[in-house]
């Protein structure tokens, strides 16, 4: 089994917020790594893995970081792939990770998640690959169904709640 996408974190600090992406691709049964590589403590790893992820059969590569978190947009100019960045909450309420994620100079896009939403980055992901992949189009229909289903359980159970003045 070799890894079609590719999970980066700046320090294994990021993990807990990072494993959200890994929850989803092991859902749909995406085969995945997990690597910590840091854009400025070894950067010449990074470069080493940004070049060669393509010739390694990695089709999208999700990259979180905090704080400077350049790691996805150094990321991004080295290869031809789609990168995904996940701002990390680690200061200033990860404002200083989502901006840095999101300004990106033209010619180096990053598509980028919500602060600590690398479950969204997981999705995007899938979804990206589901363009060339009918098995993974249906799983995708699926899923969504039952984001659909779950809301409208939820309110059901809303409506069962009484109060005096509850109009509905």
């Amino acid at each position: 089994m070799e890894a079609k996408v590719s999970i980066i974190m700046g320090s294994t600090s990021d993990l807990s917020v990072m494993e959200g992406a890994a929850k989803i691709l092991d859902e749909f049964e995406i085969p995945f790594e997990v690597n910590a590589l840091s854009a400025h403590r070894t950067p010449a790893e990074v470069e080493e893995f940004a070049k060669g992820a393509k010739d390694r059969g990695i089709e999208v590569i999700i990259a979180g970081a905090g704080m400077a978190a350049h790691l996805p947009g150094v990321i991004a100019a080295m290869t031809t792939l789609p990168v995904i960045g996940v701002p990390i909450k680690a200061s200033l309420d990860g404002l200083d990770s989502l901006l840095a994620i999101v300004q990106m100079p033209p010619g180096i896009p990053v598509a980028t998640v919500a602060i600590n939403g690398a479950q969204n980055a997981g999705i995007l992901a899938v979804q990206m690959m589901a363009l060339g992949n009918d098995g993974l189009k249906d799983k995708l229909v699926t899923f969504k169904a039952a984001l659909k289903n779950k809301i409208v359980k939820a309110n059901q159970e809303l409506s069962e709640i009484k109060y005096k003045f509850k109009t509905n």
